[in-house]
């Protein structure tokens, strides 16, 4: 991977980590289309420059990721995040198993298009309009929708959105809850692959994520320049997402979802 590619897979993260259209698929996609090789270094860092798009949500809401005074959303974000780190933990390597398969990743991001295109009919109601009137249980509940992004293509945004929403939480409020969960889960999942997961596991080229970054400056550069370019584009794309969302609701992306996916799988199958 060189430092284009890098570019490109970083501008891909901040675009859709926090849009309902699943920024793993998109980042698979994007390097599949590239003819780029599914490298060890491909995938760590992949889920690394995550840490730059981590960092535009906490820049963004820096007021309330700053508040001390209010421990009660520290602690919601605590709790919601368990399920995640539980599961995340137990099903790494079936996770790891899928993202090369294109094919399932395509049909999930159809399904999930389907399921967008009627959302905002099936909850018109929200009761909830702010953070502070979620209740630790609709949080933790949150947090177990957040699990049905362990498959890639189904997007750790929509699944939280979507959950949130069962909760009867606004749109905009389930958006920006689900911001605020993508922070520790994130960040978790970040530091698990950089520090703690054991890539290449039962070939000489075991390593782990720091190990791989540090092997030569020219992985260090790309590693910096992924989460630079994640954390600008990000800062845009939110800001972005939750003025469409509001305006808009979800069918343009159930829409987006749809036709991508079924364009991919005309290439997967016929083409590549």
């Amino acid at each position: 991977m060189d430092i284009f590619q890098a570019i490109i897979i970083a501008i891909i993260e901040g675009l859709t980590e926090y849009l309902p259209i699943s920024s793993t698929a998109h980042m698979g996609f994007t390097a599949a289309l590239m003819g780029m090789e599914e490298t060890e270094f491909l995938k760590m860092f992949q889920v690394s420059i995550q840490f730059g798009a981590i960092l535009s949500i906490v820049v963004l809401y820096w007021r309330k990721f700053f508040d001390f005074s209010n421990f009660n959303f520290y602690l919601k974000l605590g709790f919601a995040v368990i399920p995640a780190l539980g599961l995340g933990y137990l099903l790494d390597d079936k996770i790891e198993a899928v993202l090369g398969n294109q094919i399932a990743i395509s049909t999930v991001l159809v399904l999930g298009g389907v399921v967008l295109l009627f959302v905002d009919k099936w909850f018109k109601n929200p009761k909830i309009n702010d953070e502070k009137e979620i209740t630790f249980k609709k949080a933790i509940i949150i947090g177990f929708w957040q699990c049905l992004a362990m498959m890639p293509g189904t997007s750790r945004s929509a699944a939280s959105i979507i959950g949130g929403m069962t909760q009867g939480l606004s749109r905009k409020a389930a958006a920006e809850f689900s911001f605020f969960l993508a922070v520790p889960t994130m960040l978790a999942v970040t530091v698990y692959s950089v520090f703690v997961k054991t890539w290449g596991k039962g070939t000489e080229l075991e390593q782990k994520g720091y190990e791989m970054i540090l092997a030569s400056n020219e992985t260090i550069i790309t590693f910096i320049i992924g989460n630079v370019v994640a954390f600008v584009v990000a800062l845009i794309a939110v800001k972005t997402f939750i003025n469409v969302l509001t305006k808009y609701g979800f069918k343009f992306w159930g829409w987006y979802r749809i036709v991508i996916g079924i364009l991919l799988l005309v290439y997967f199958n016929f083409y590549k």
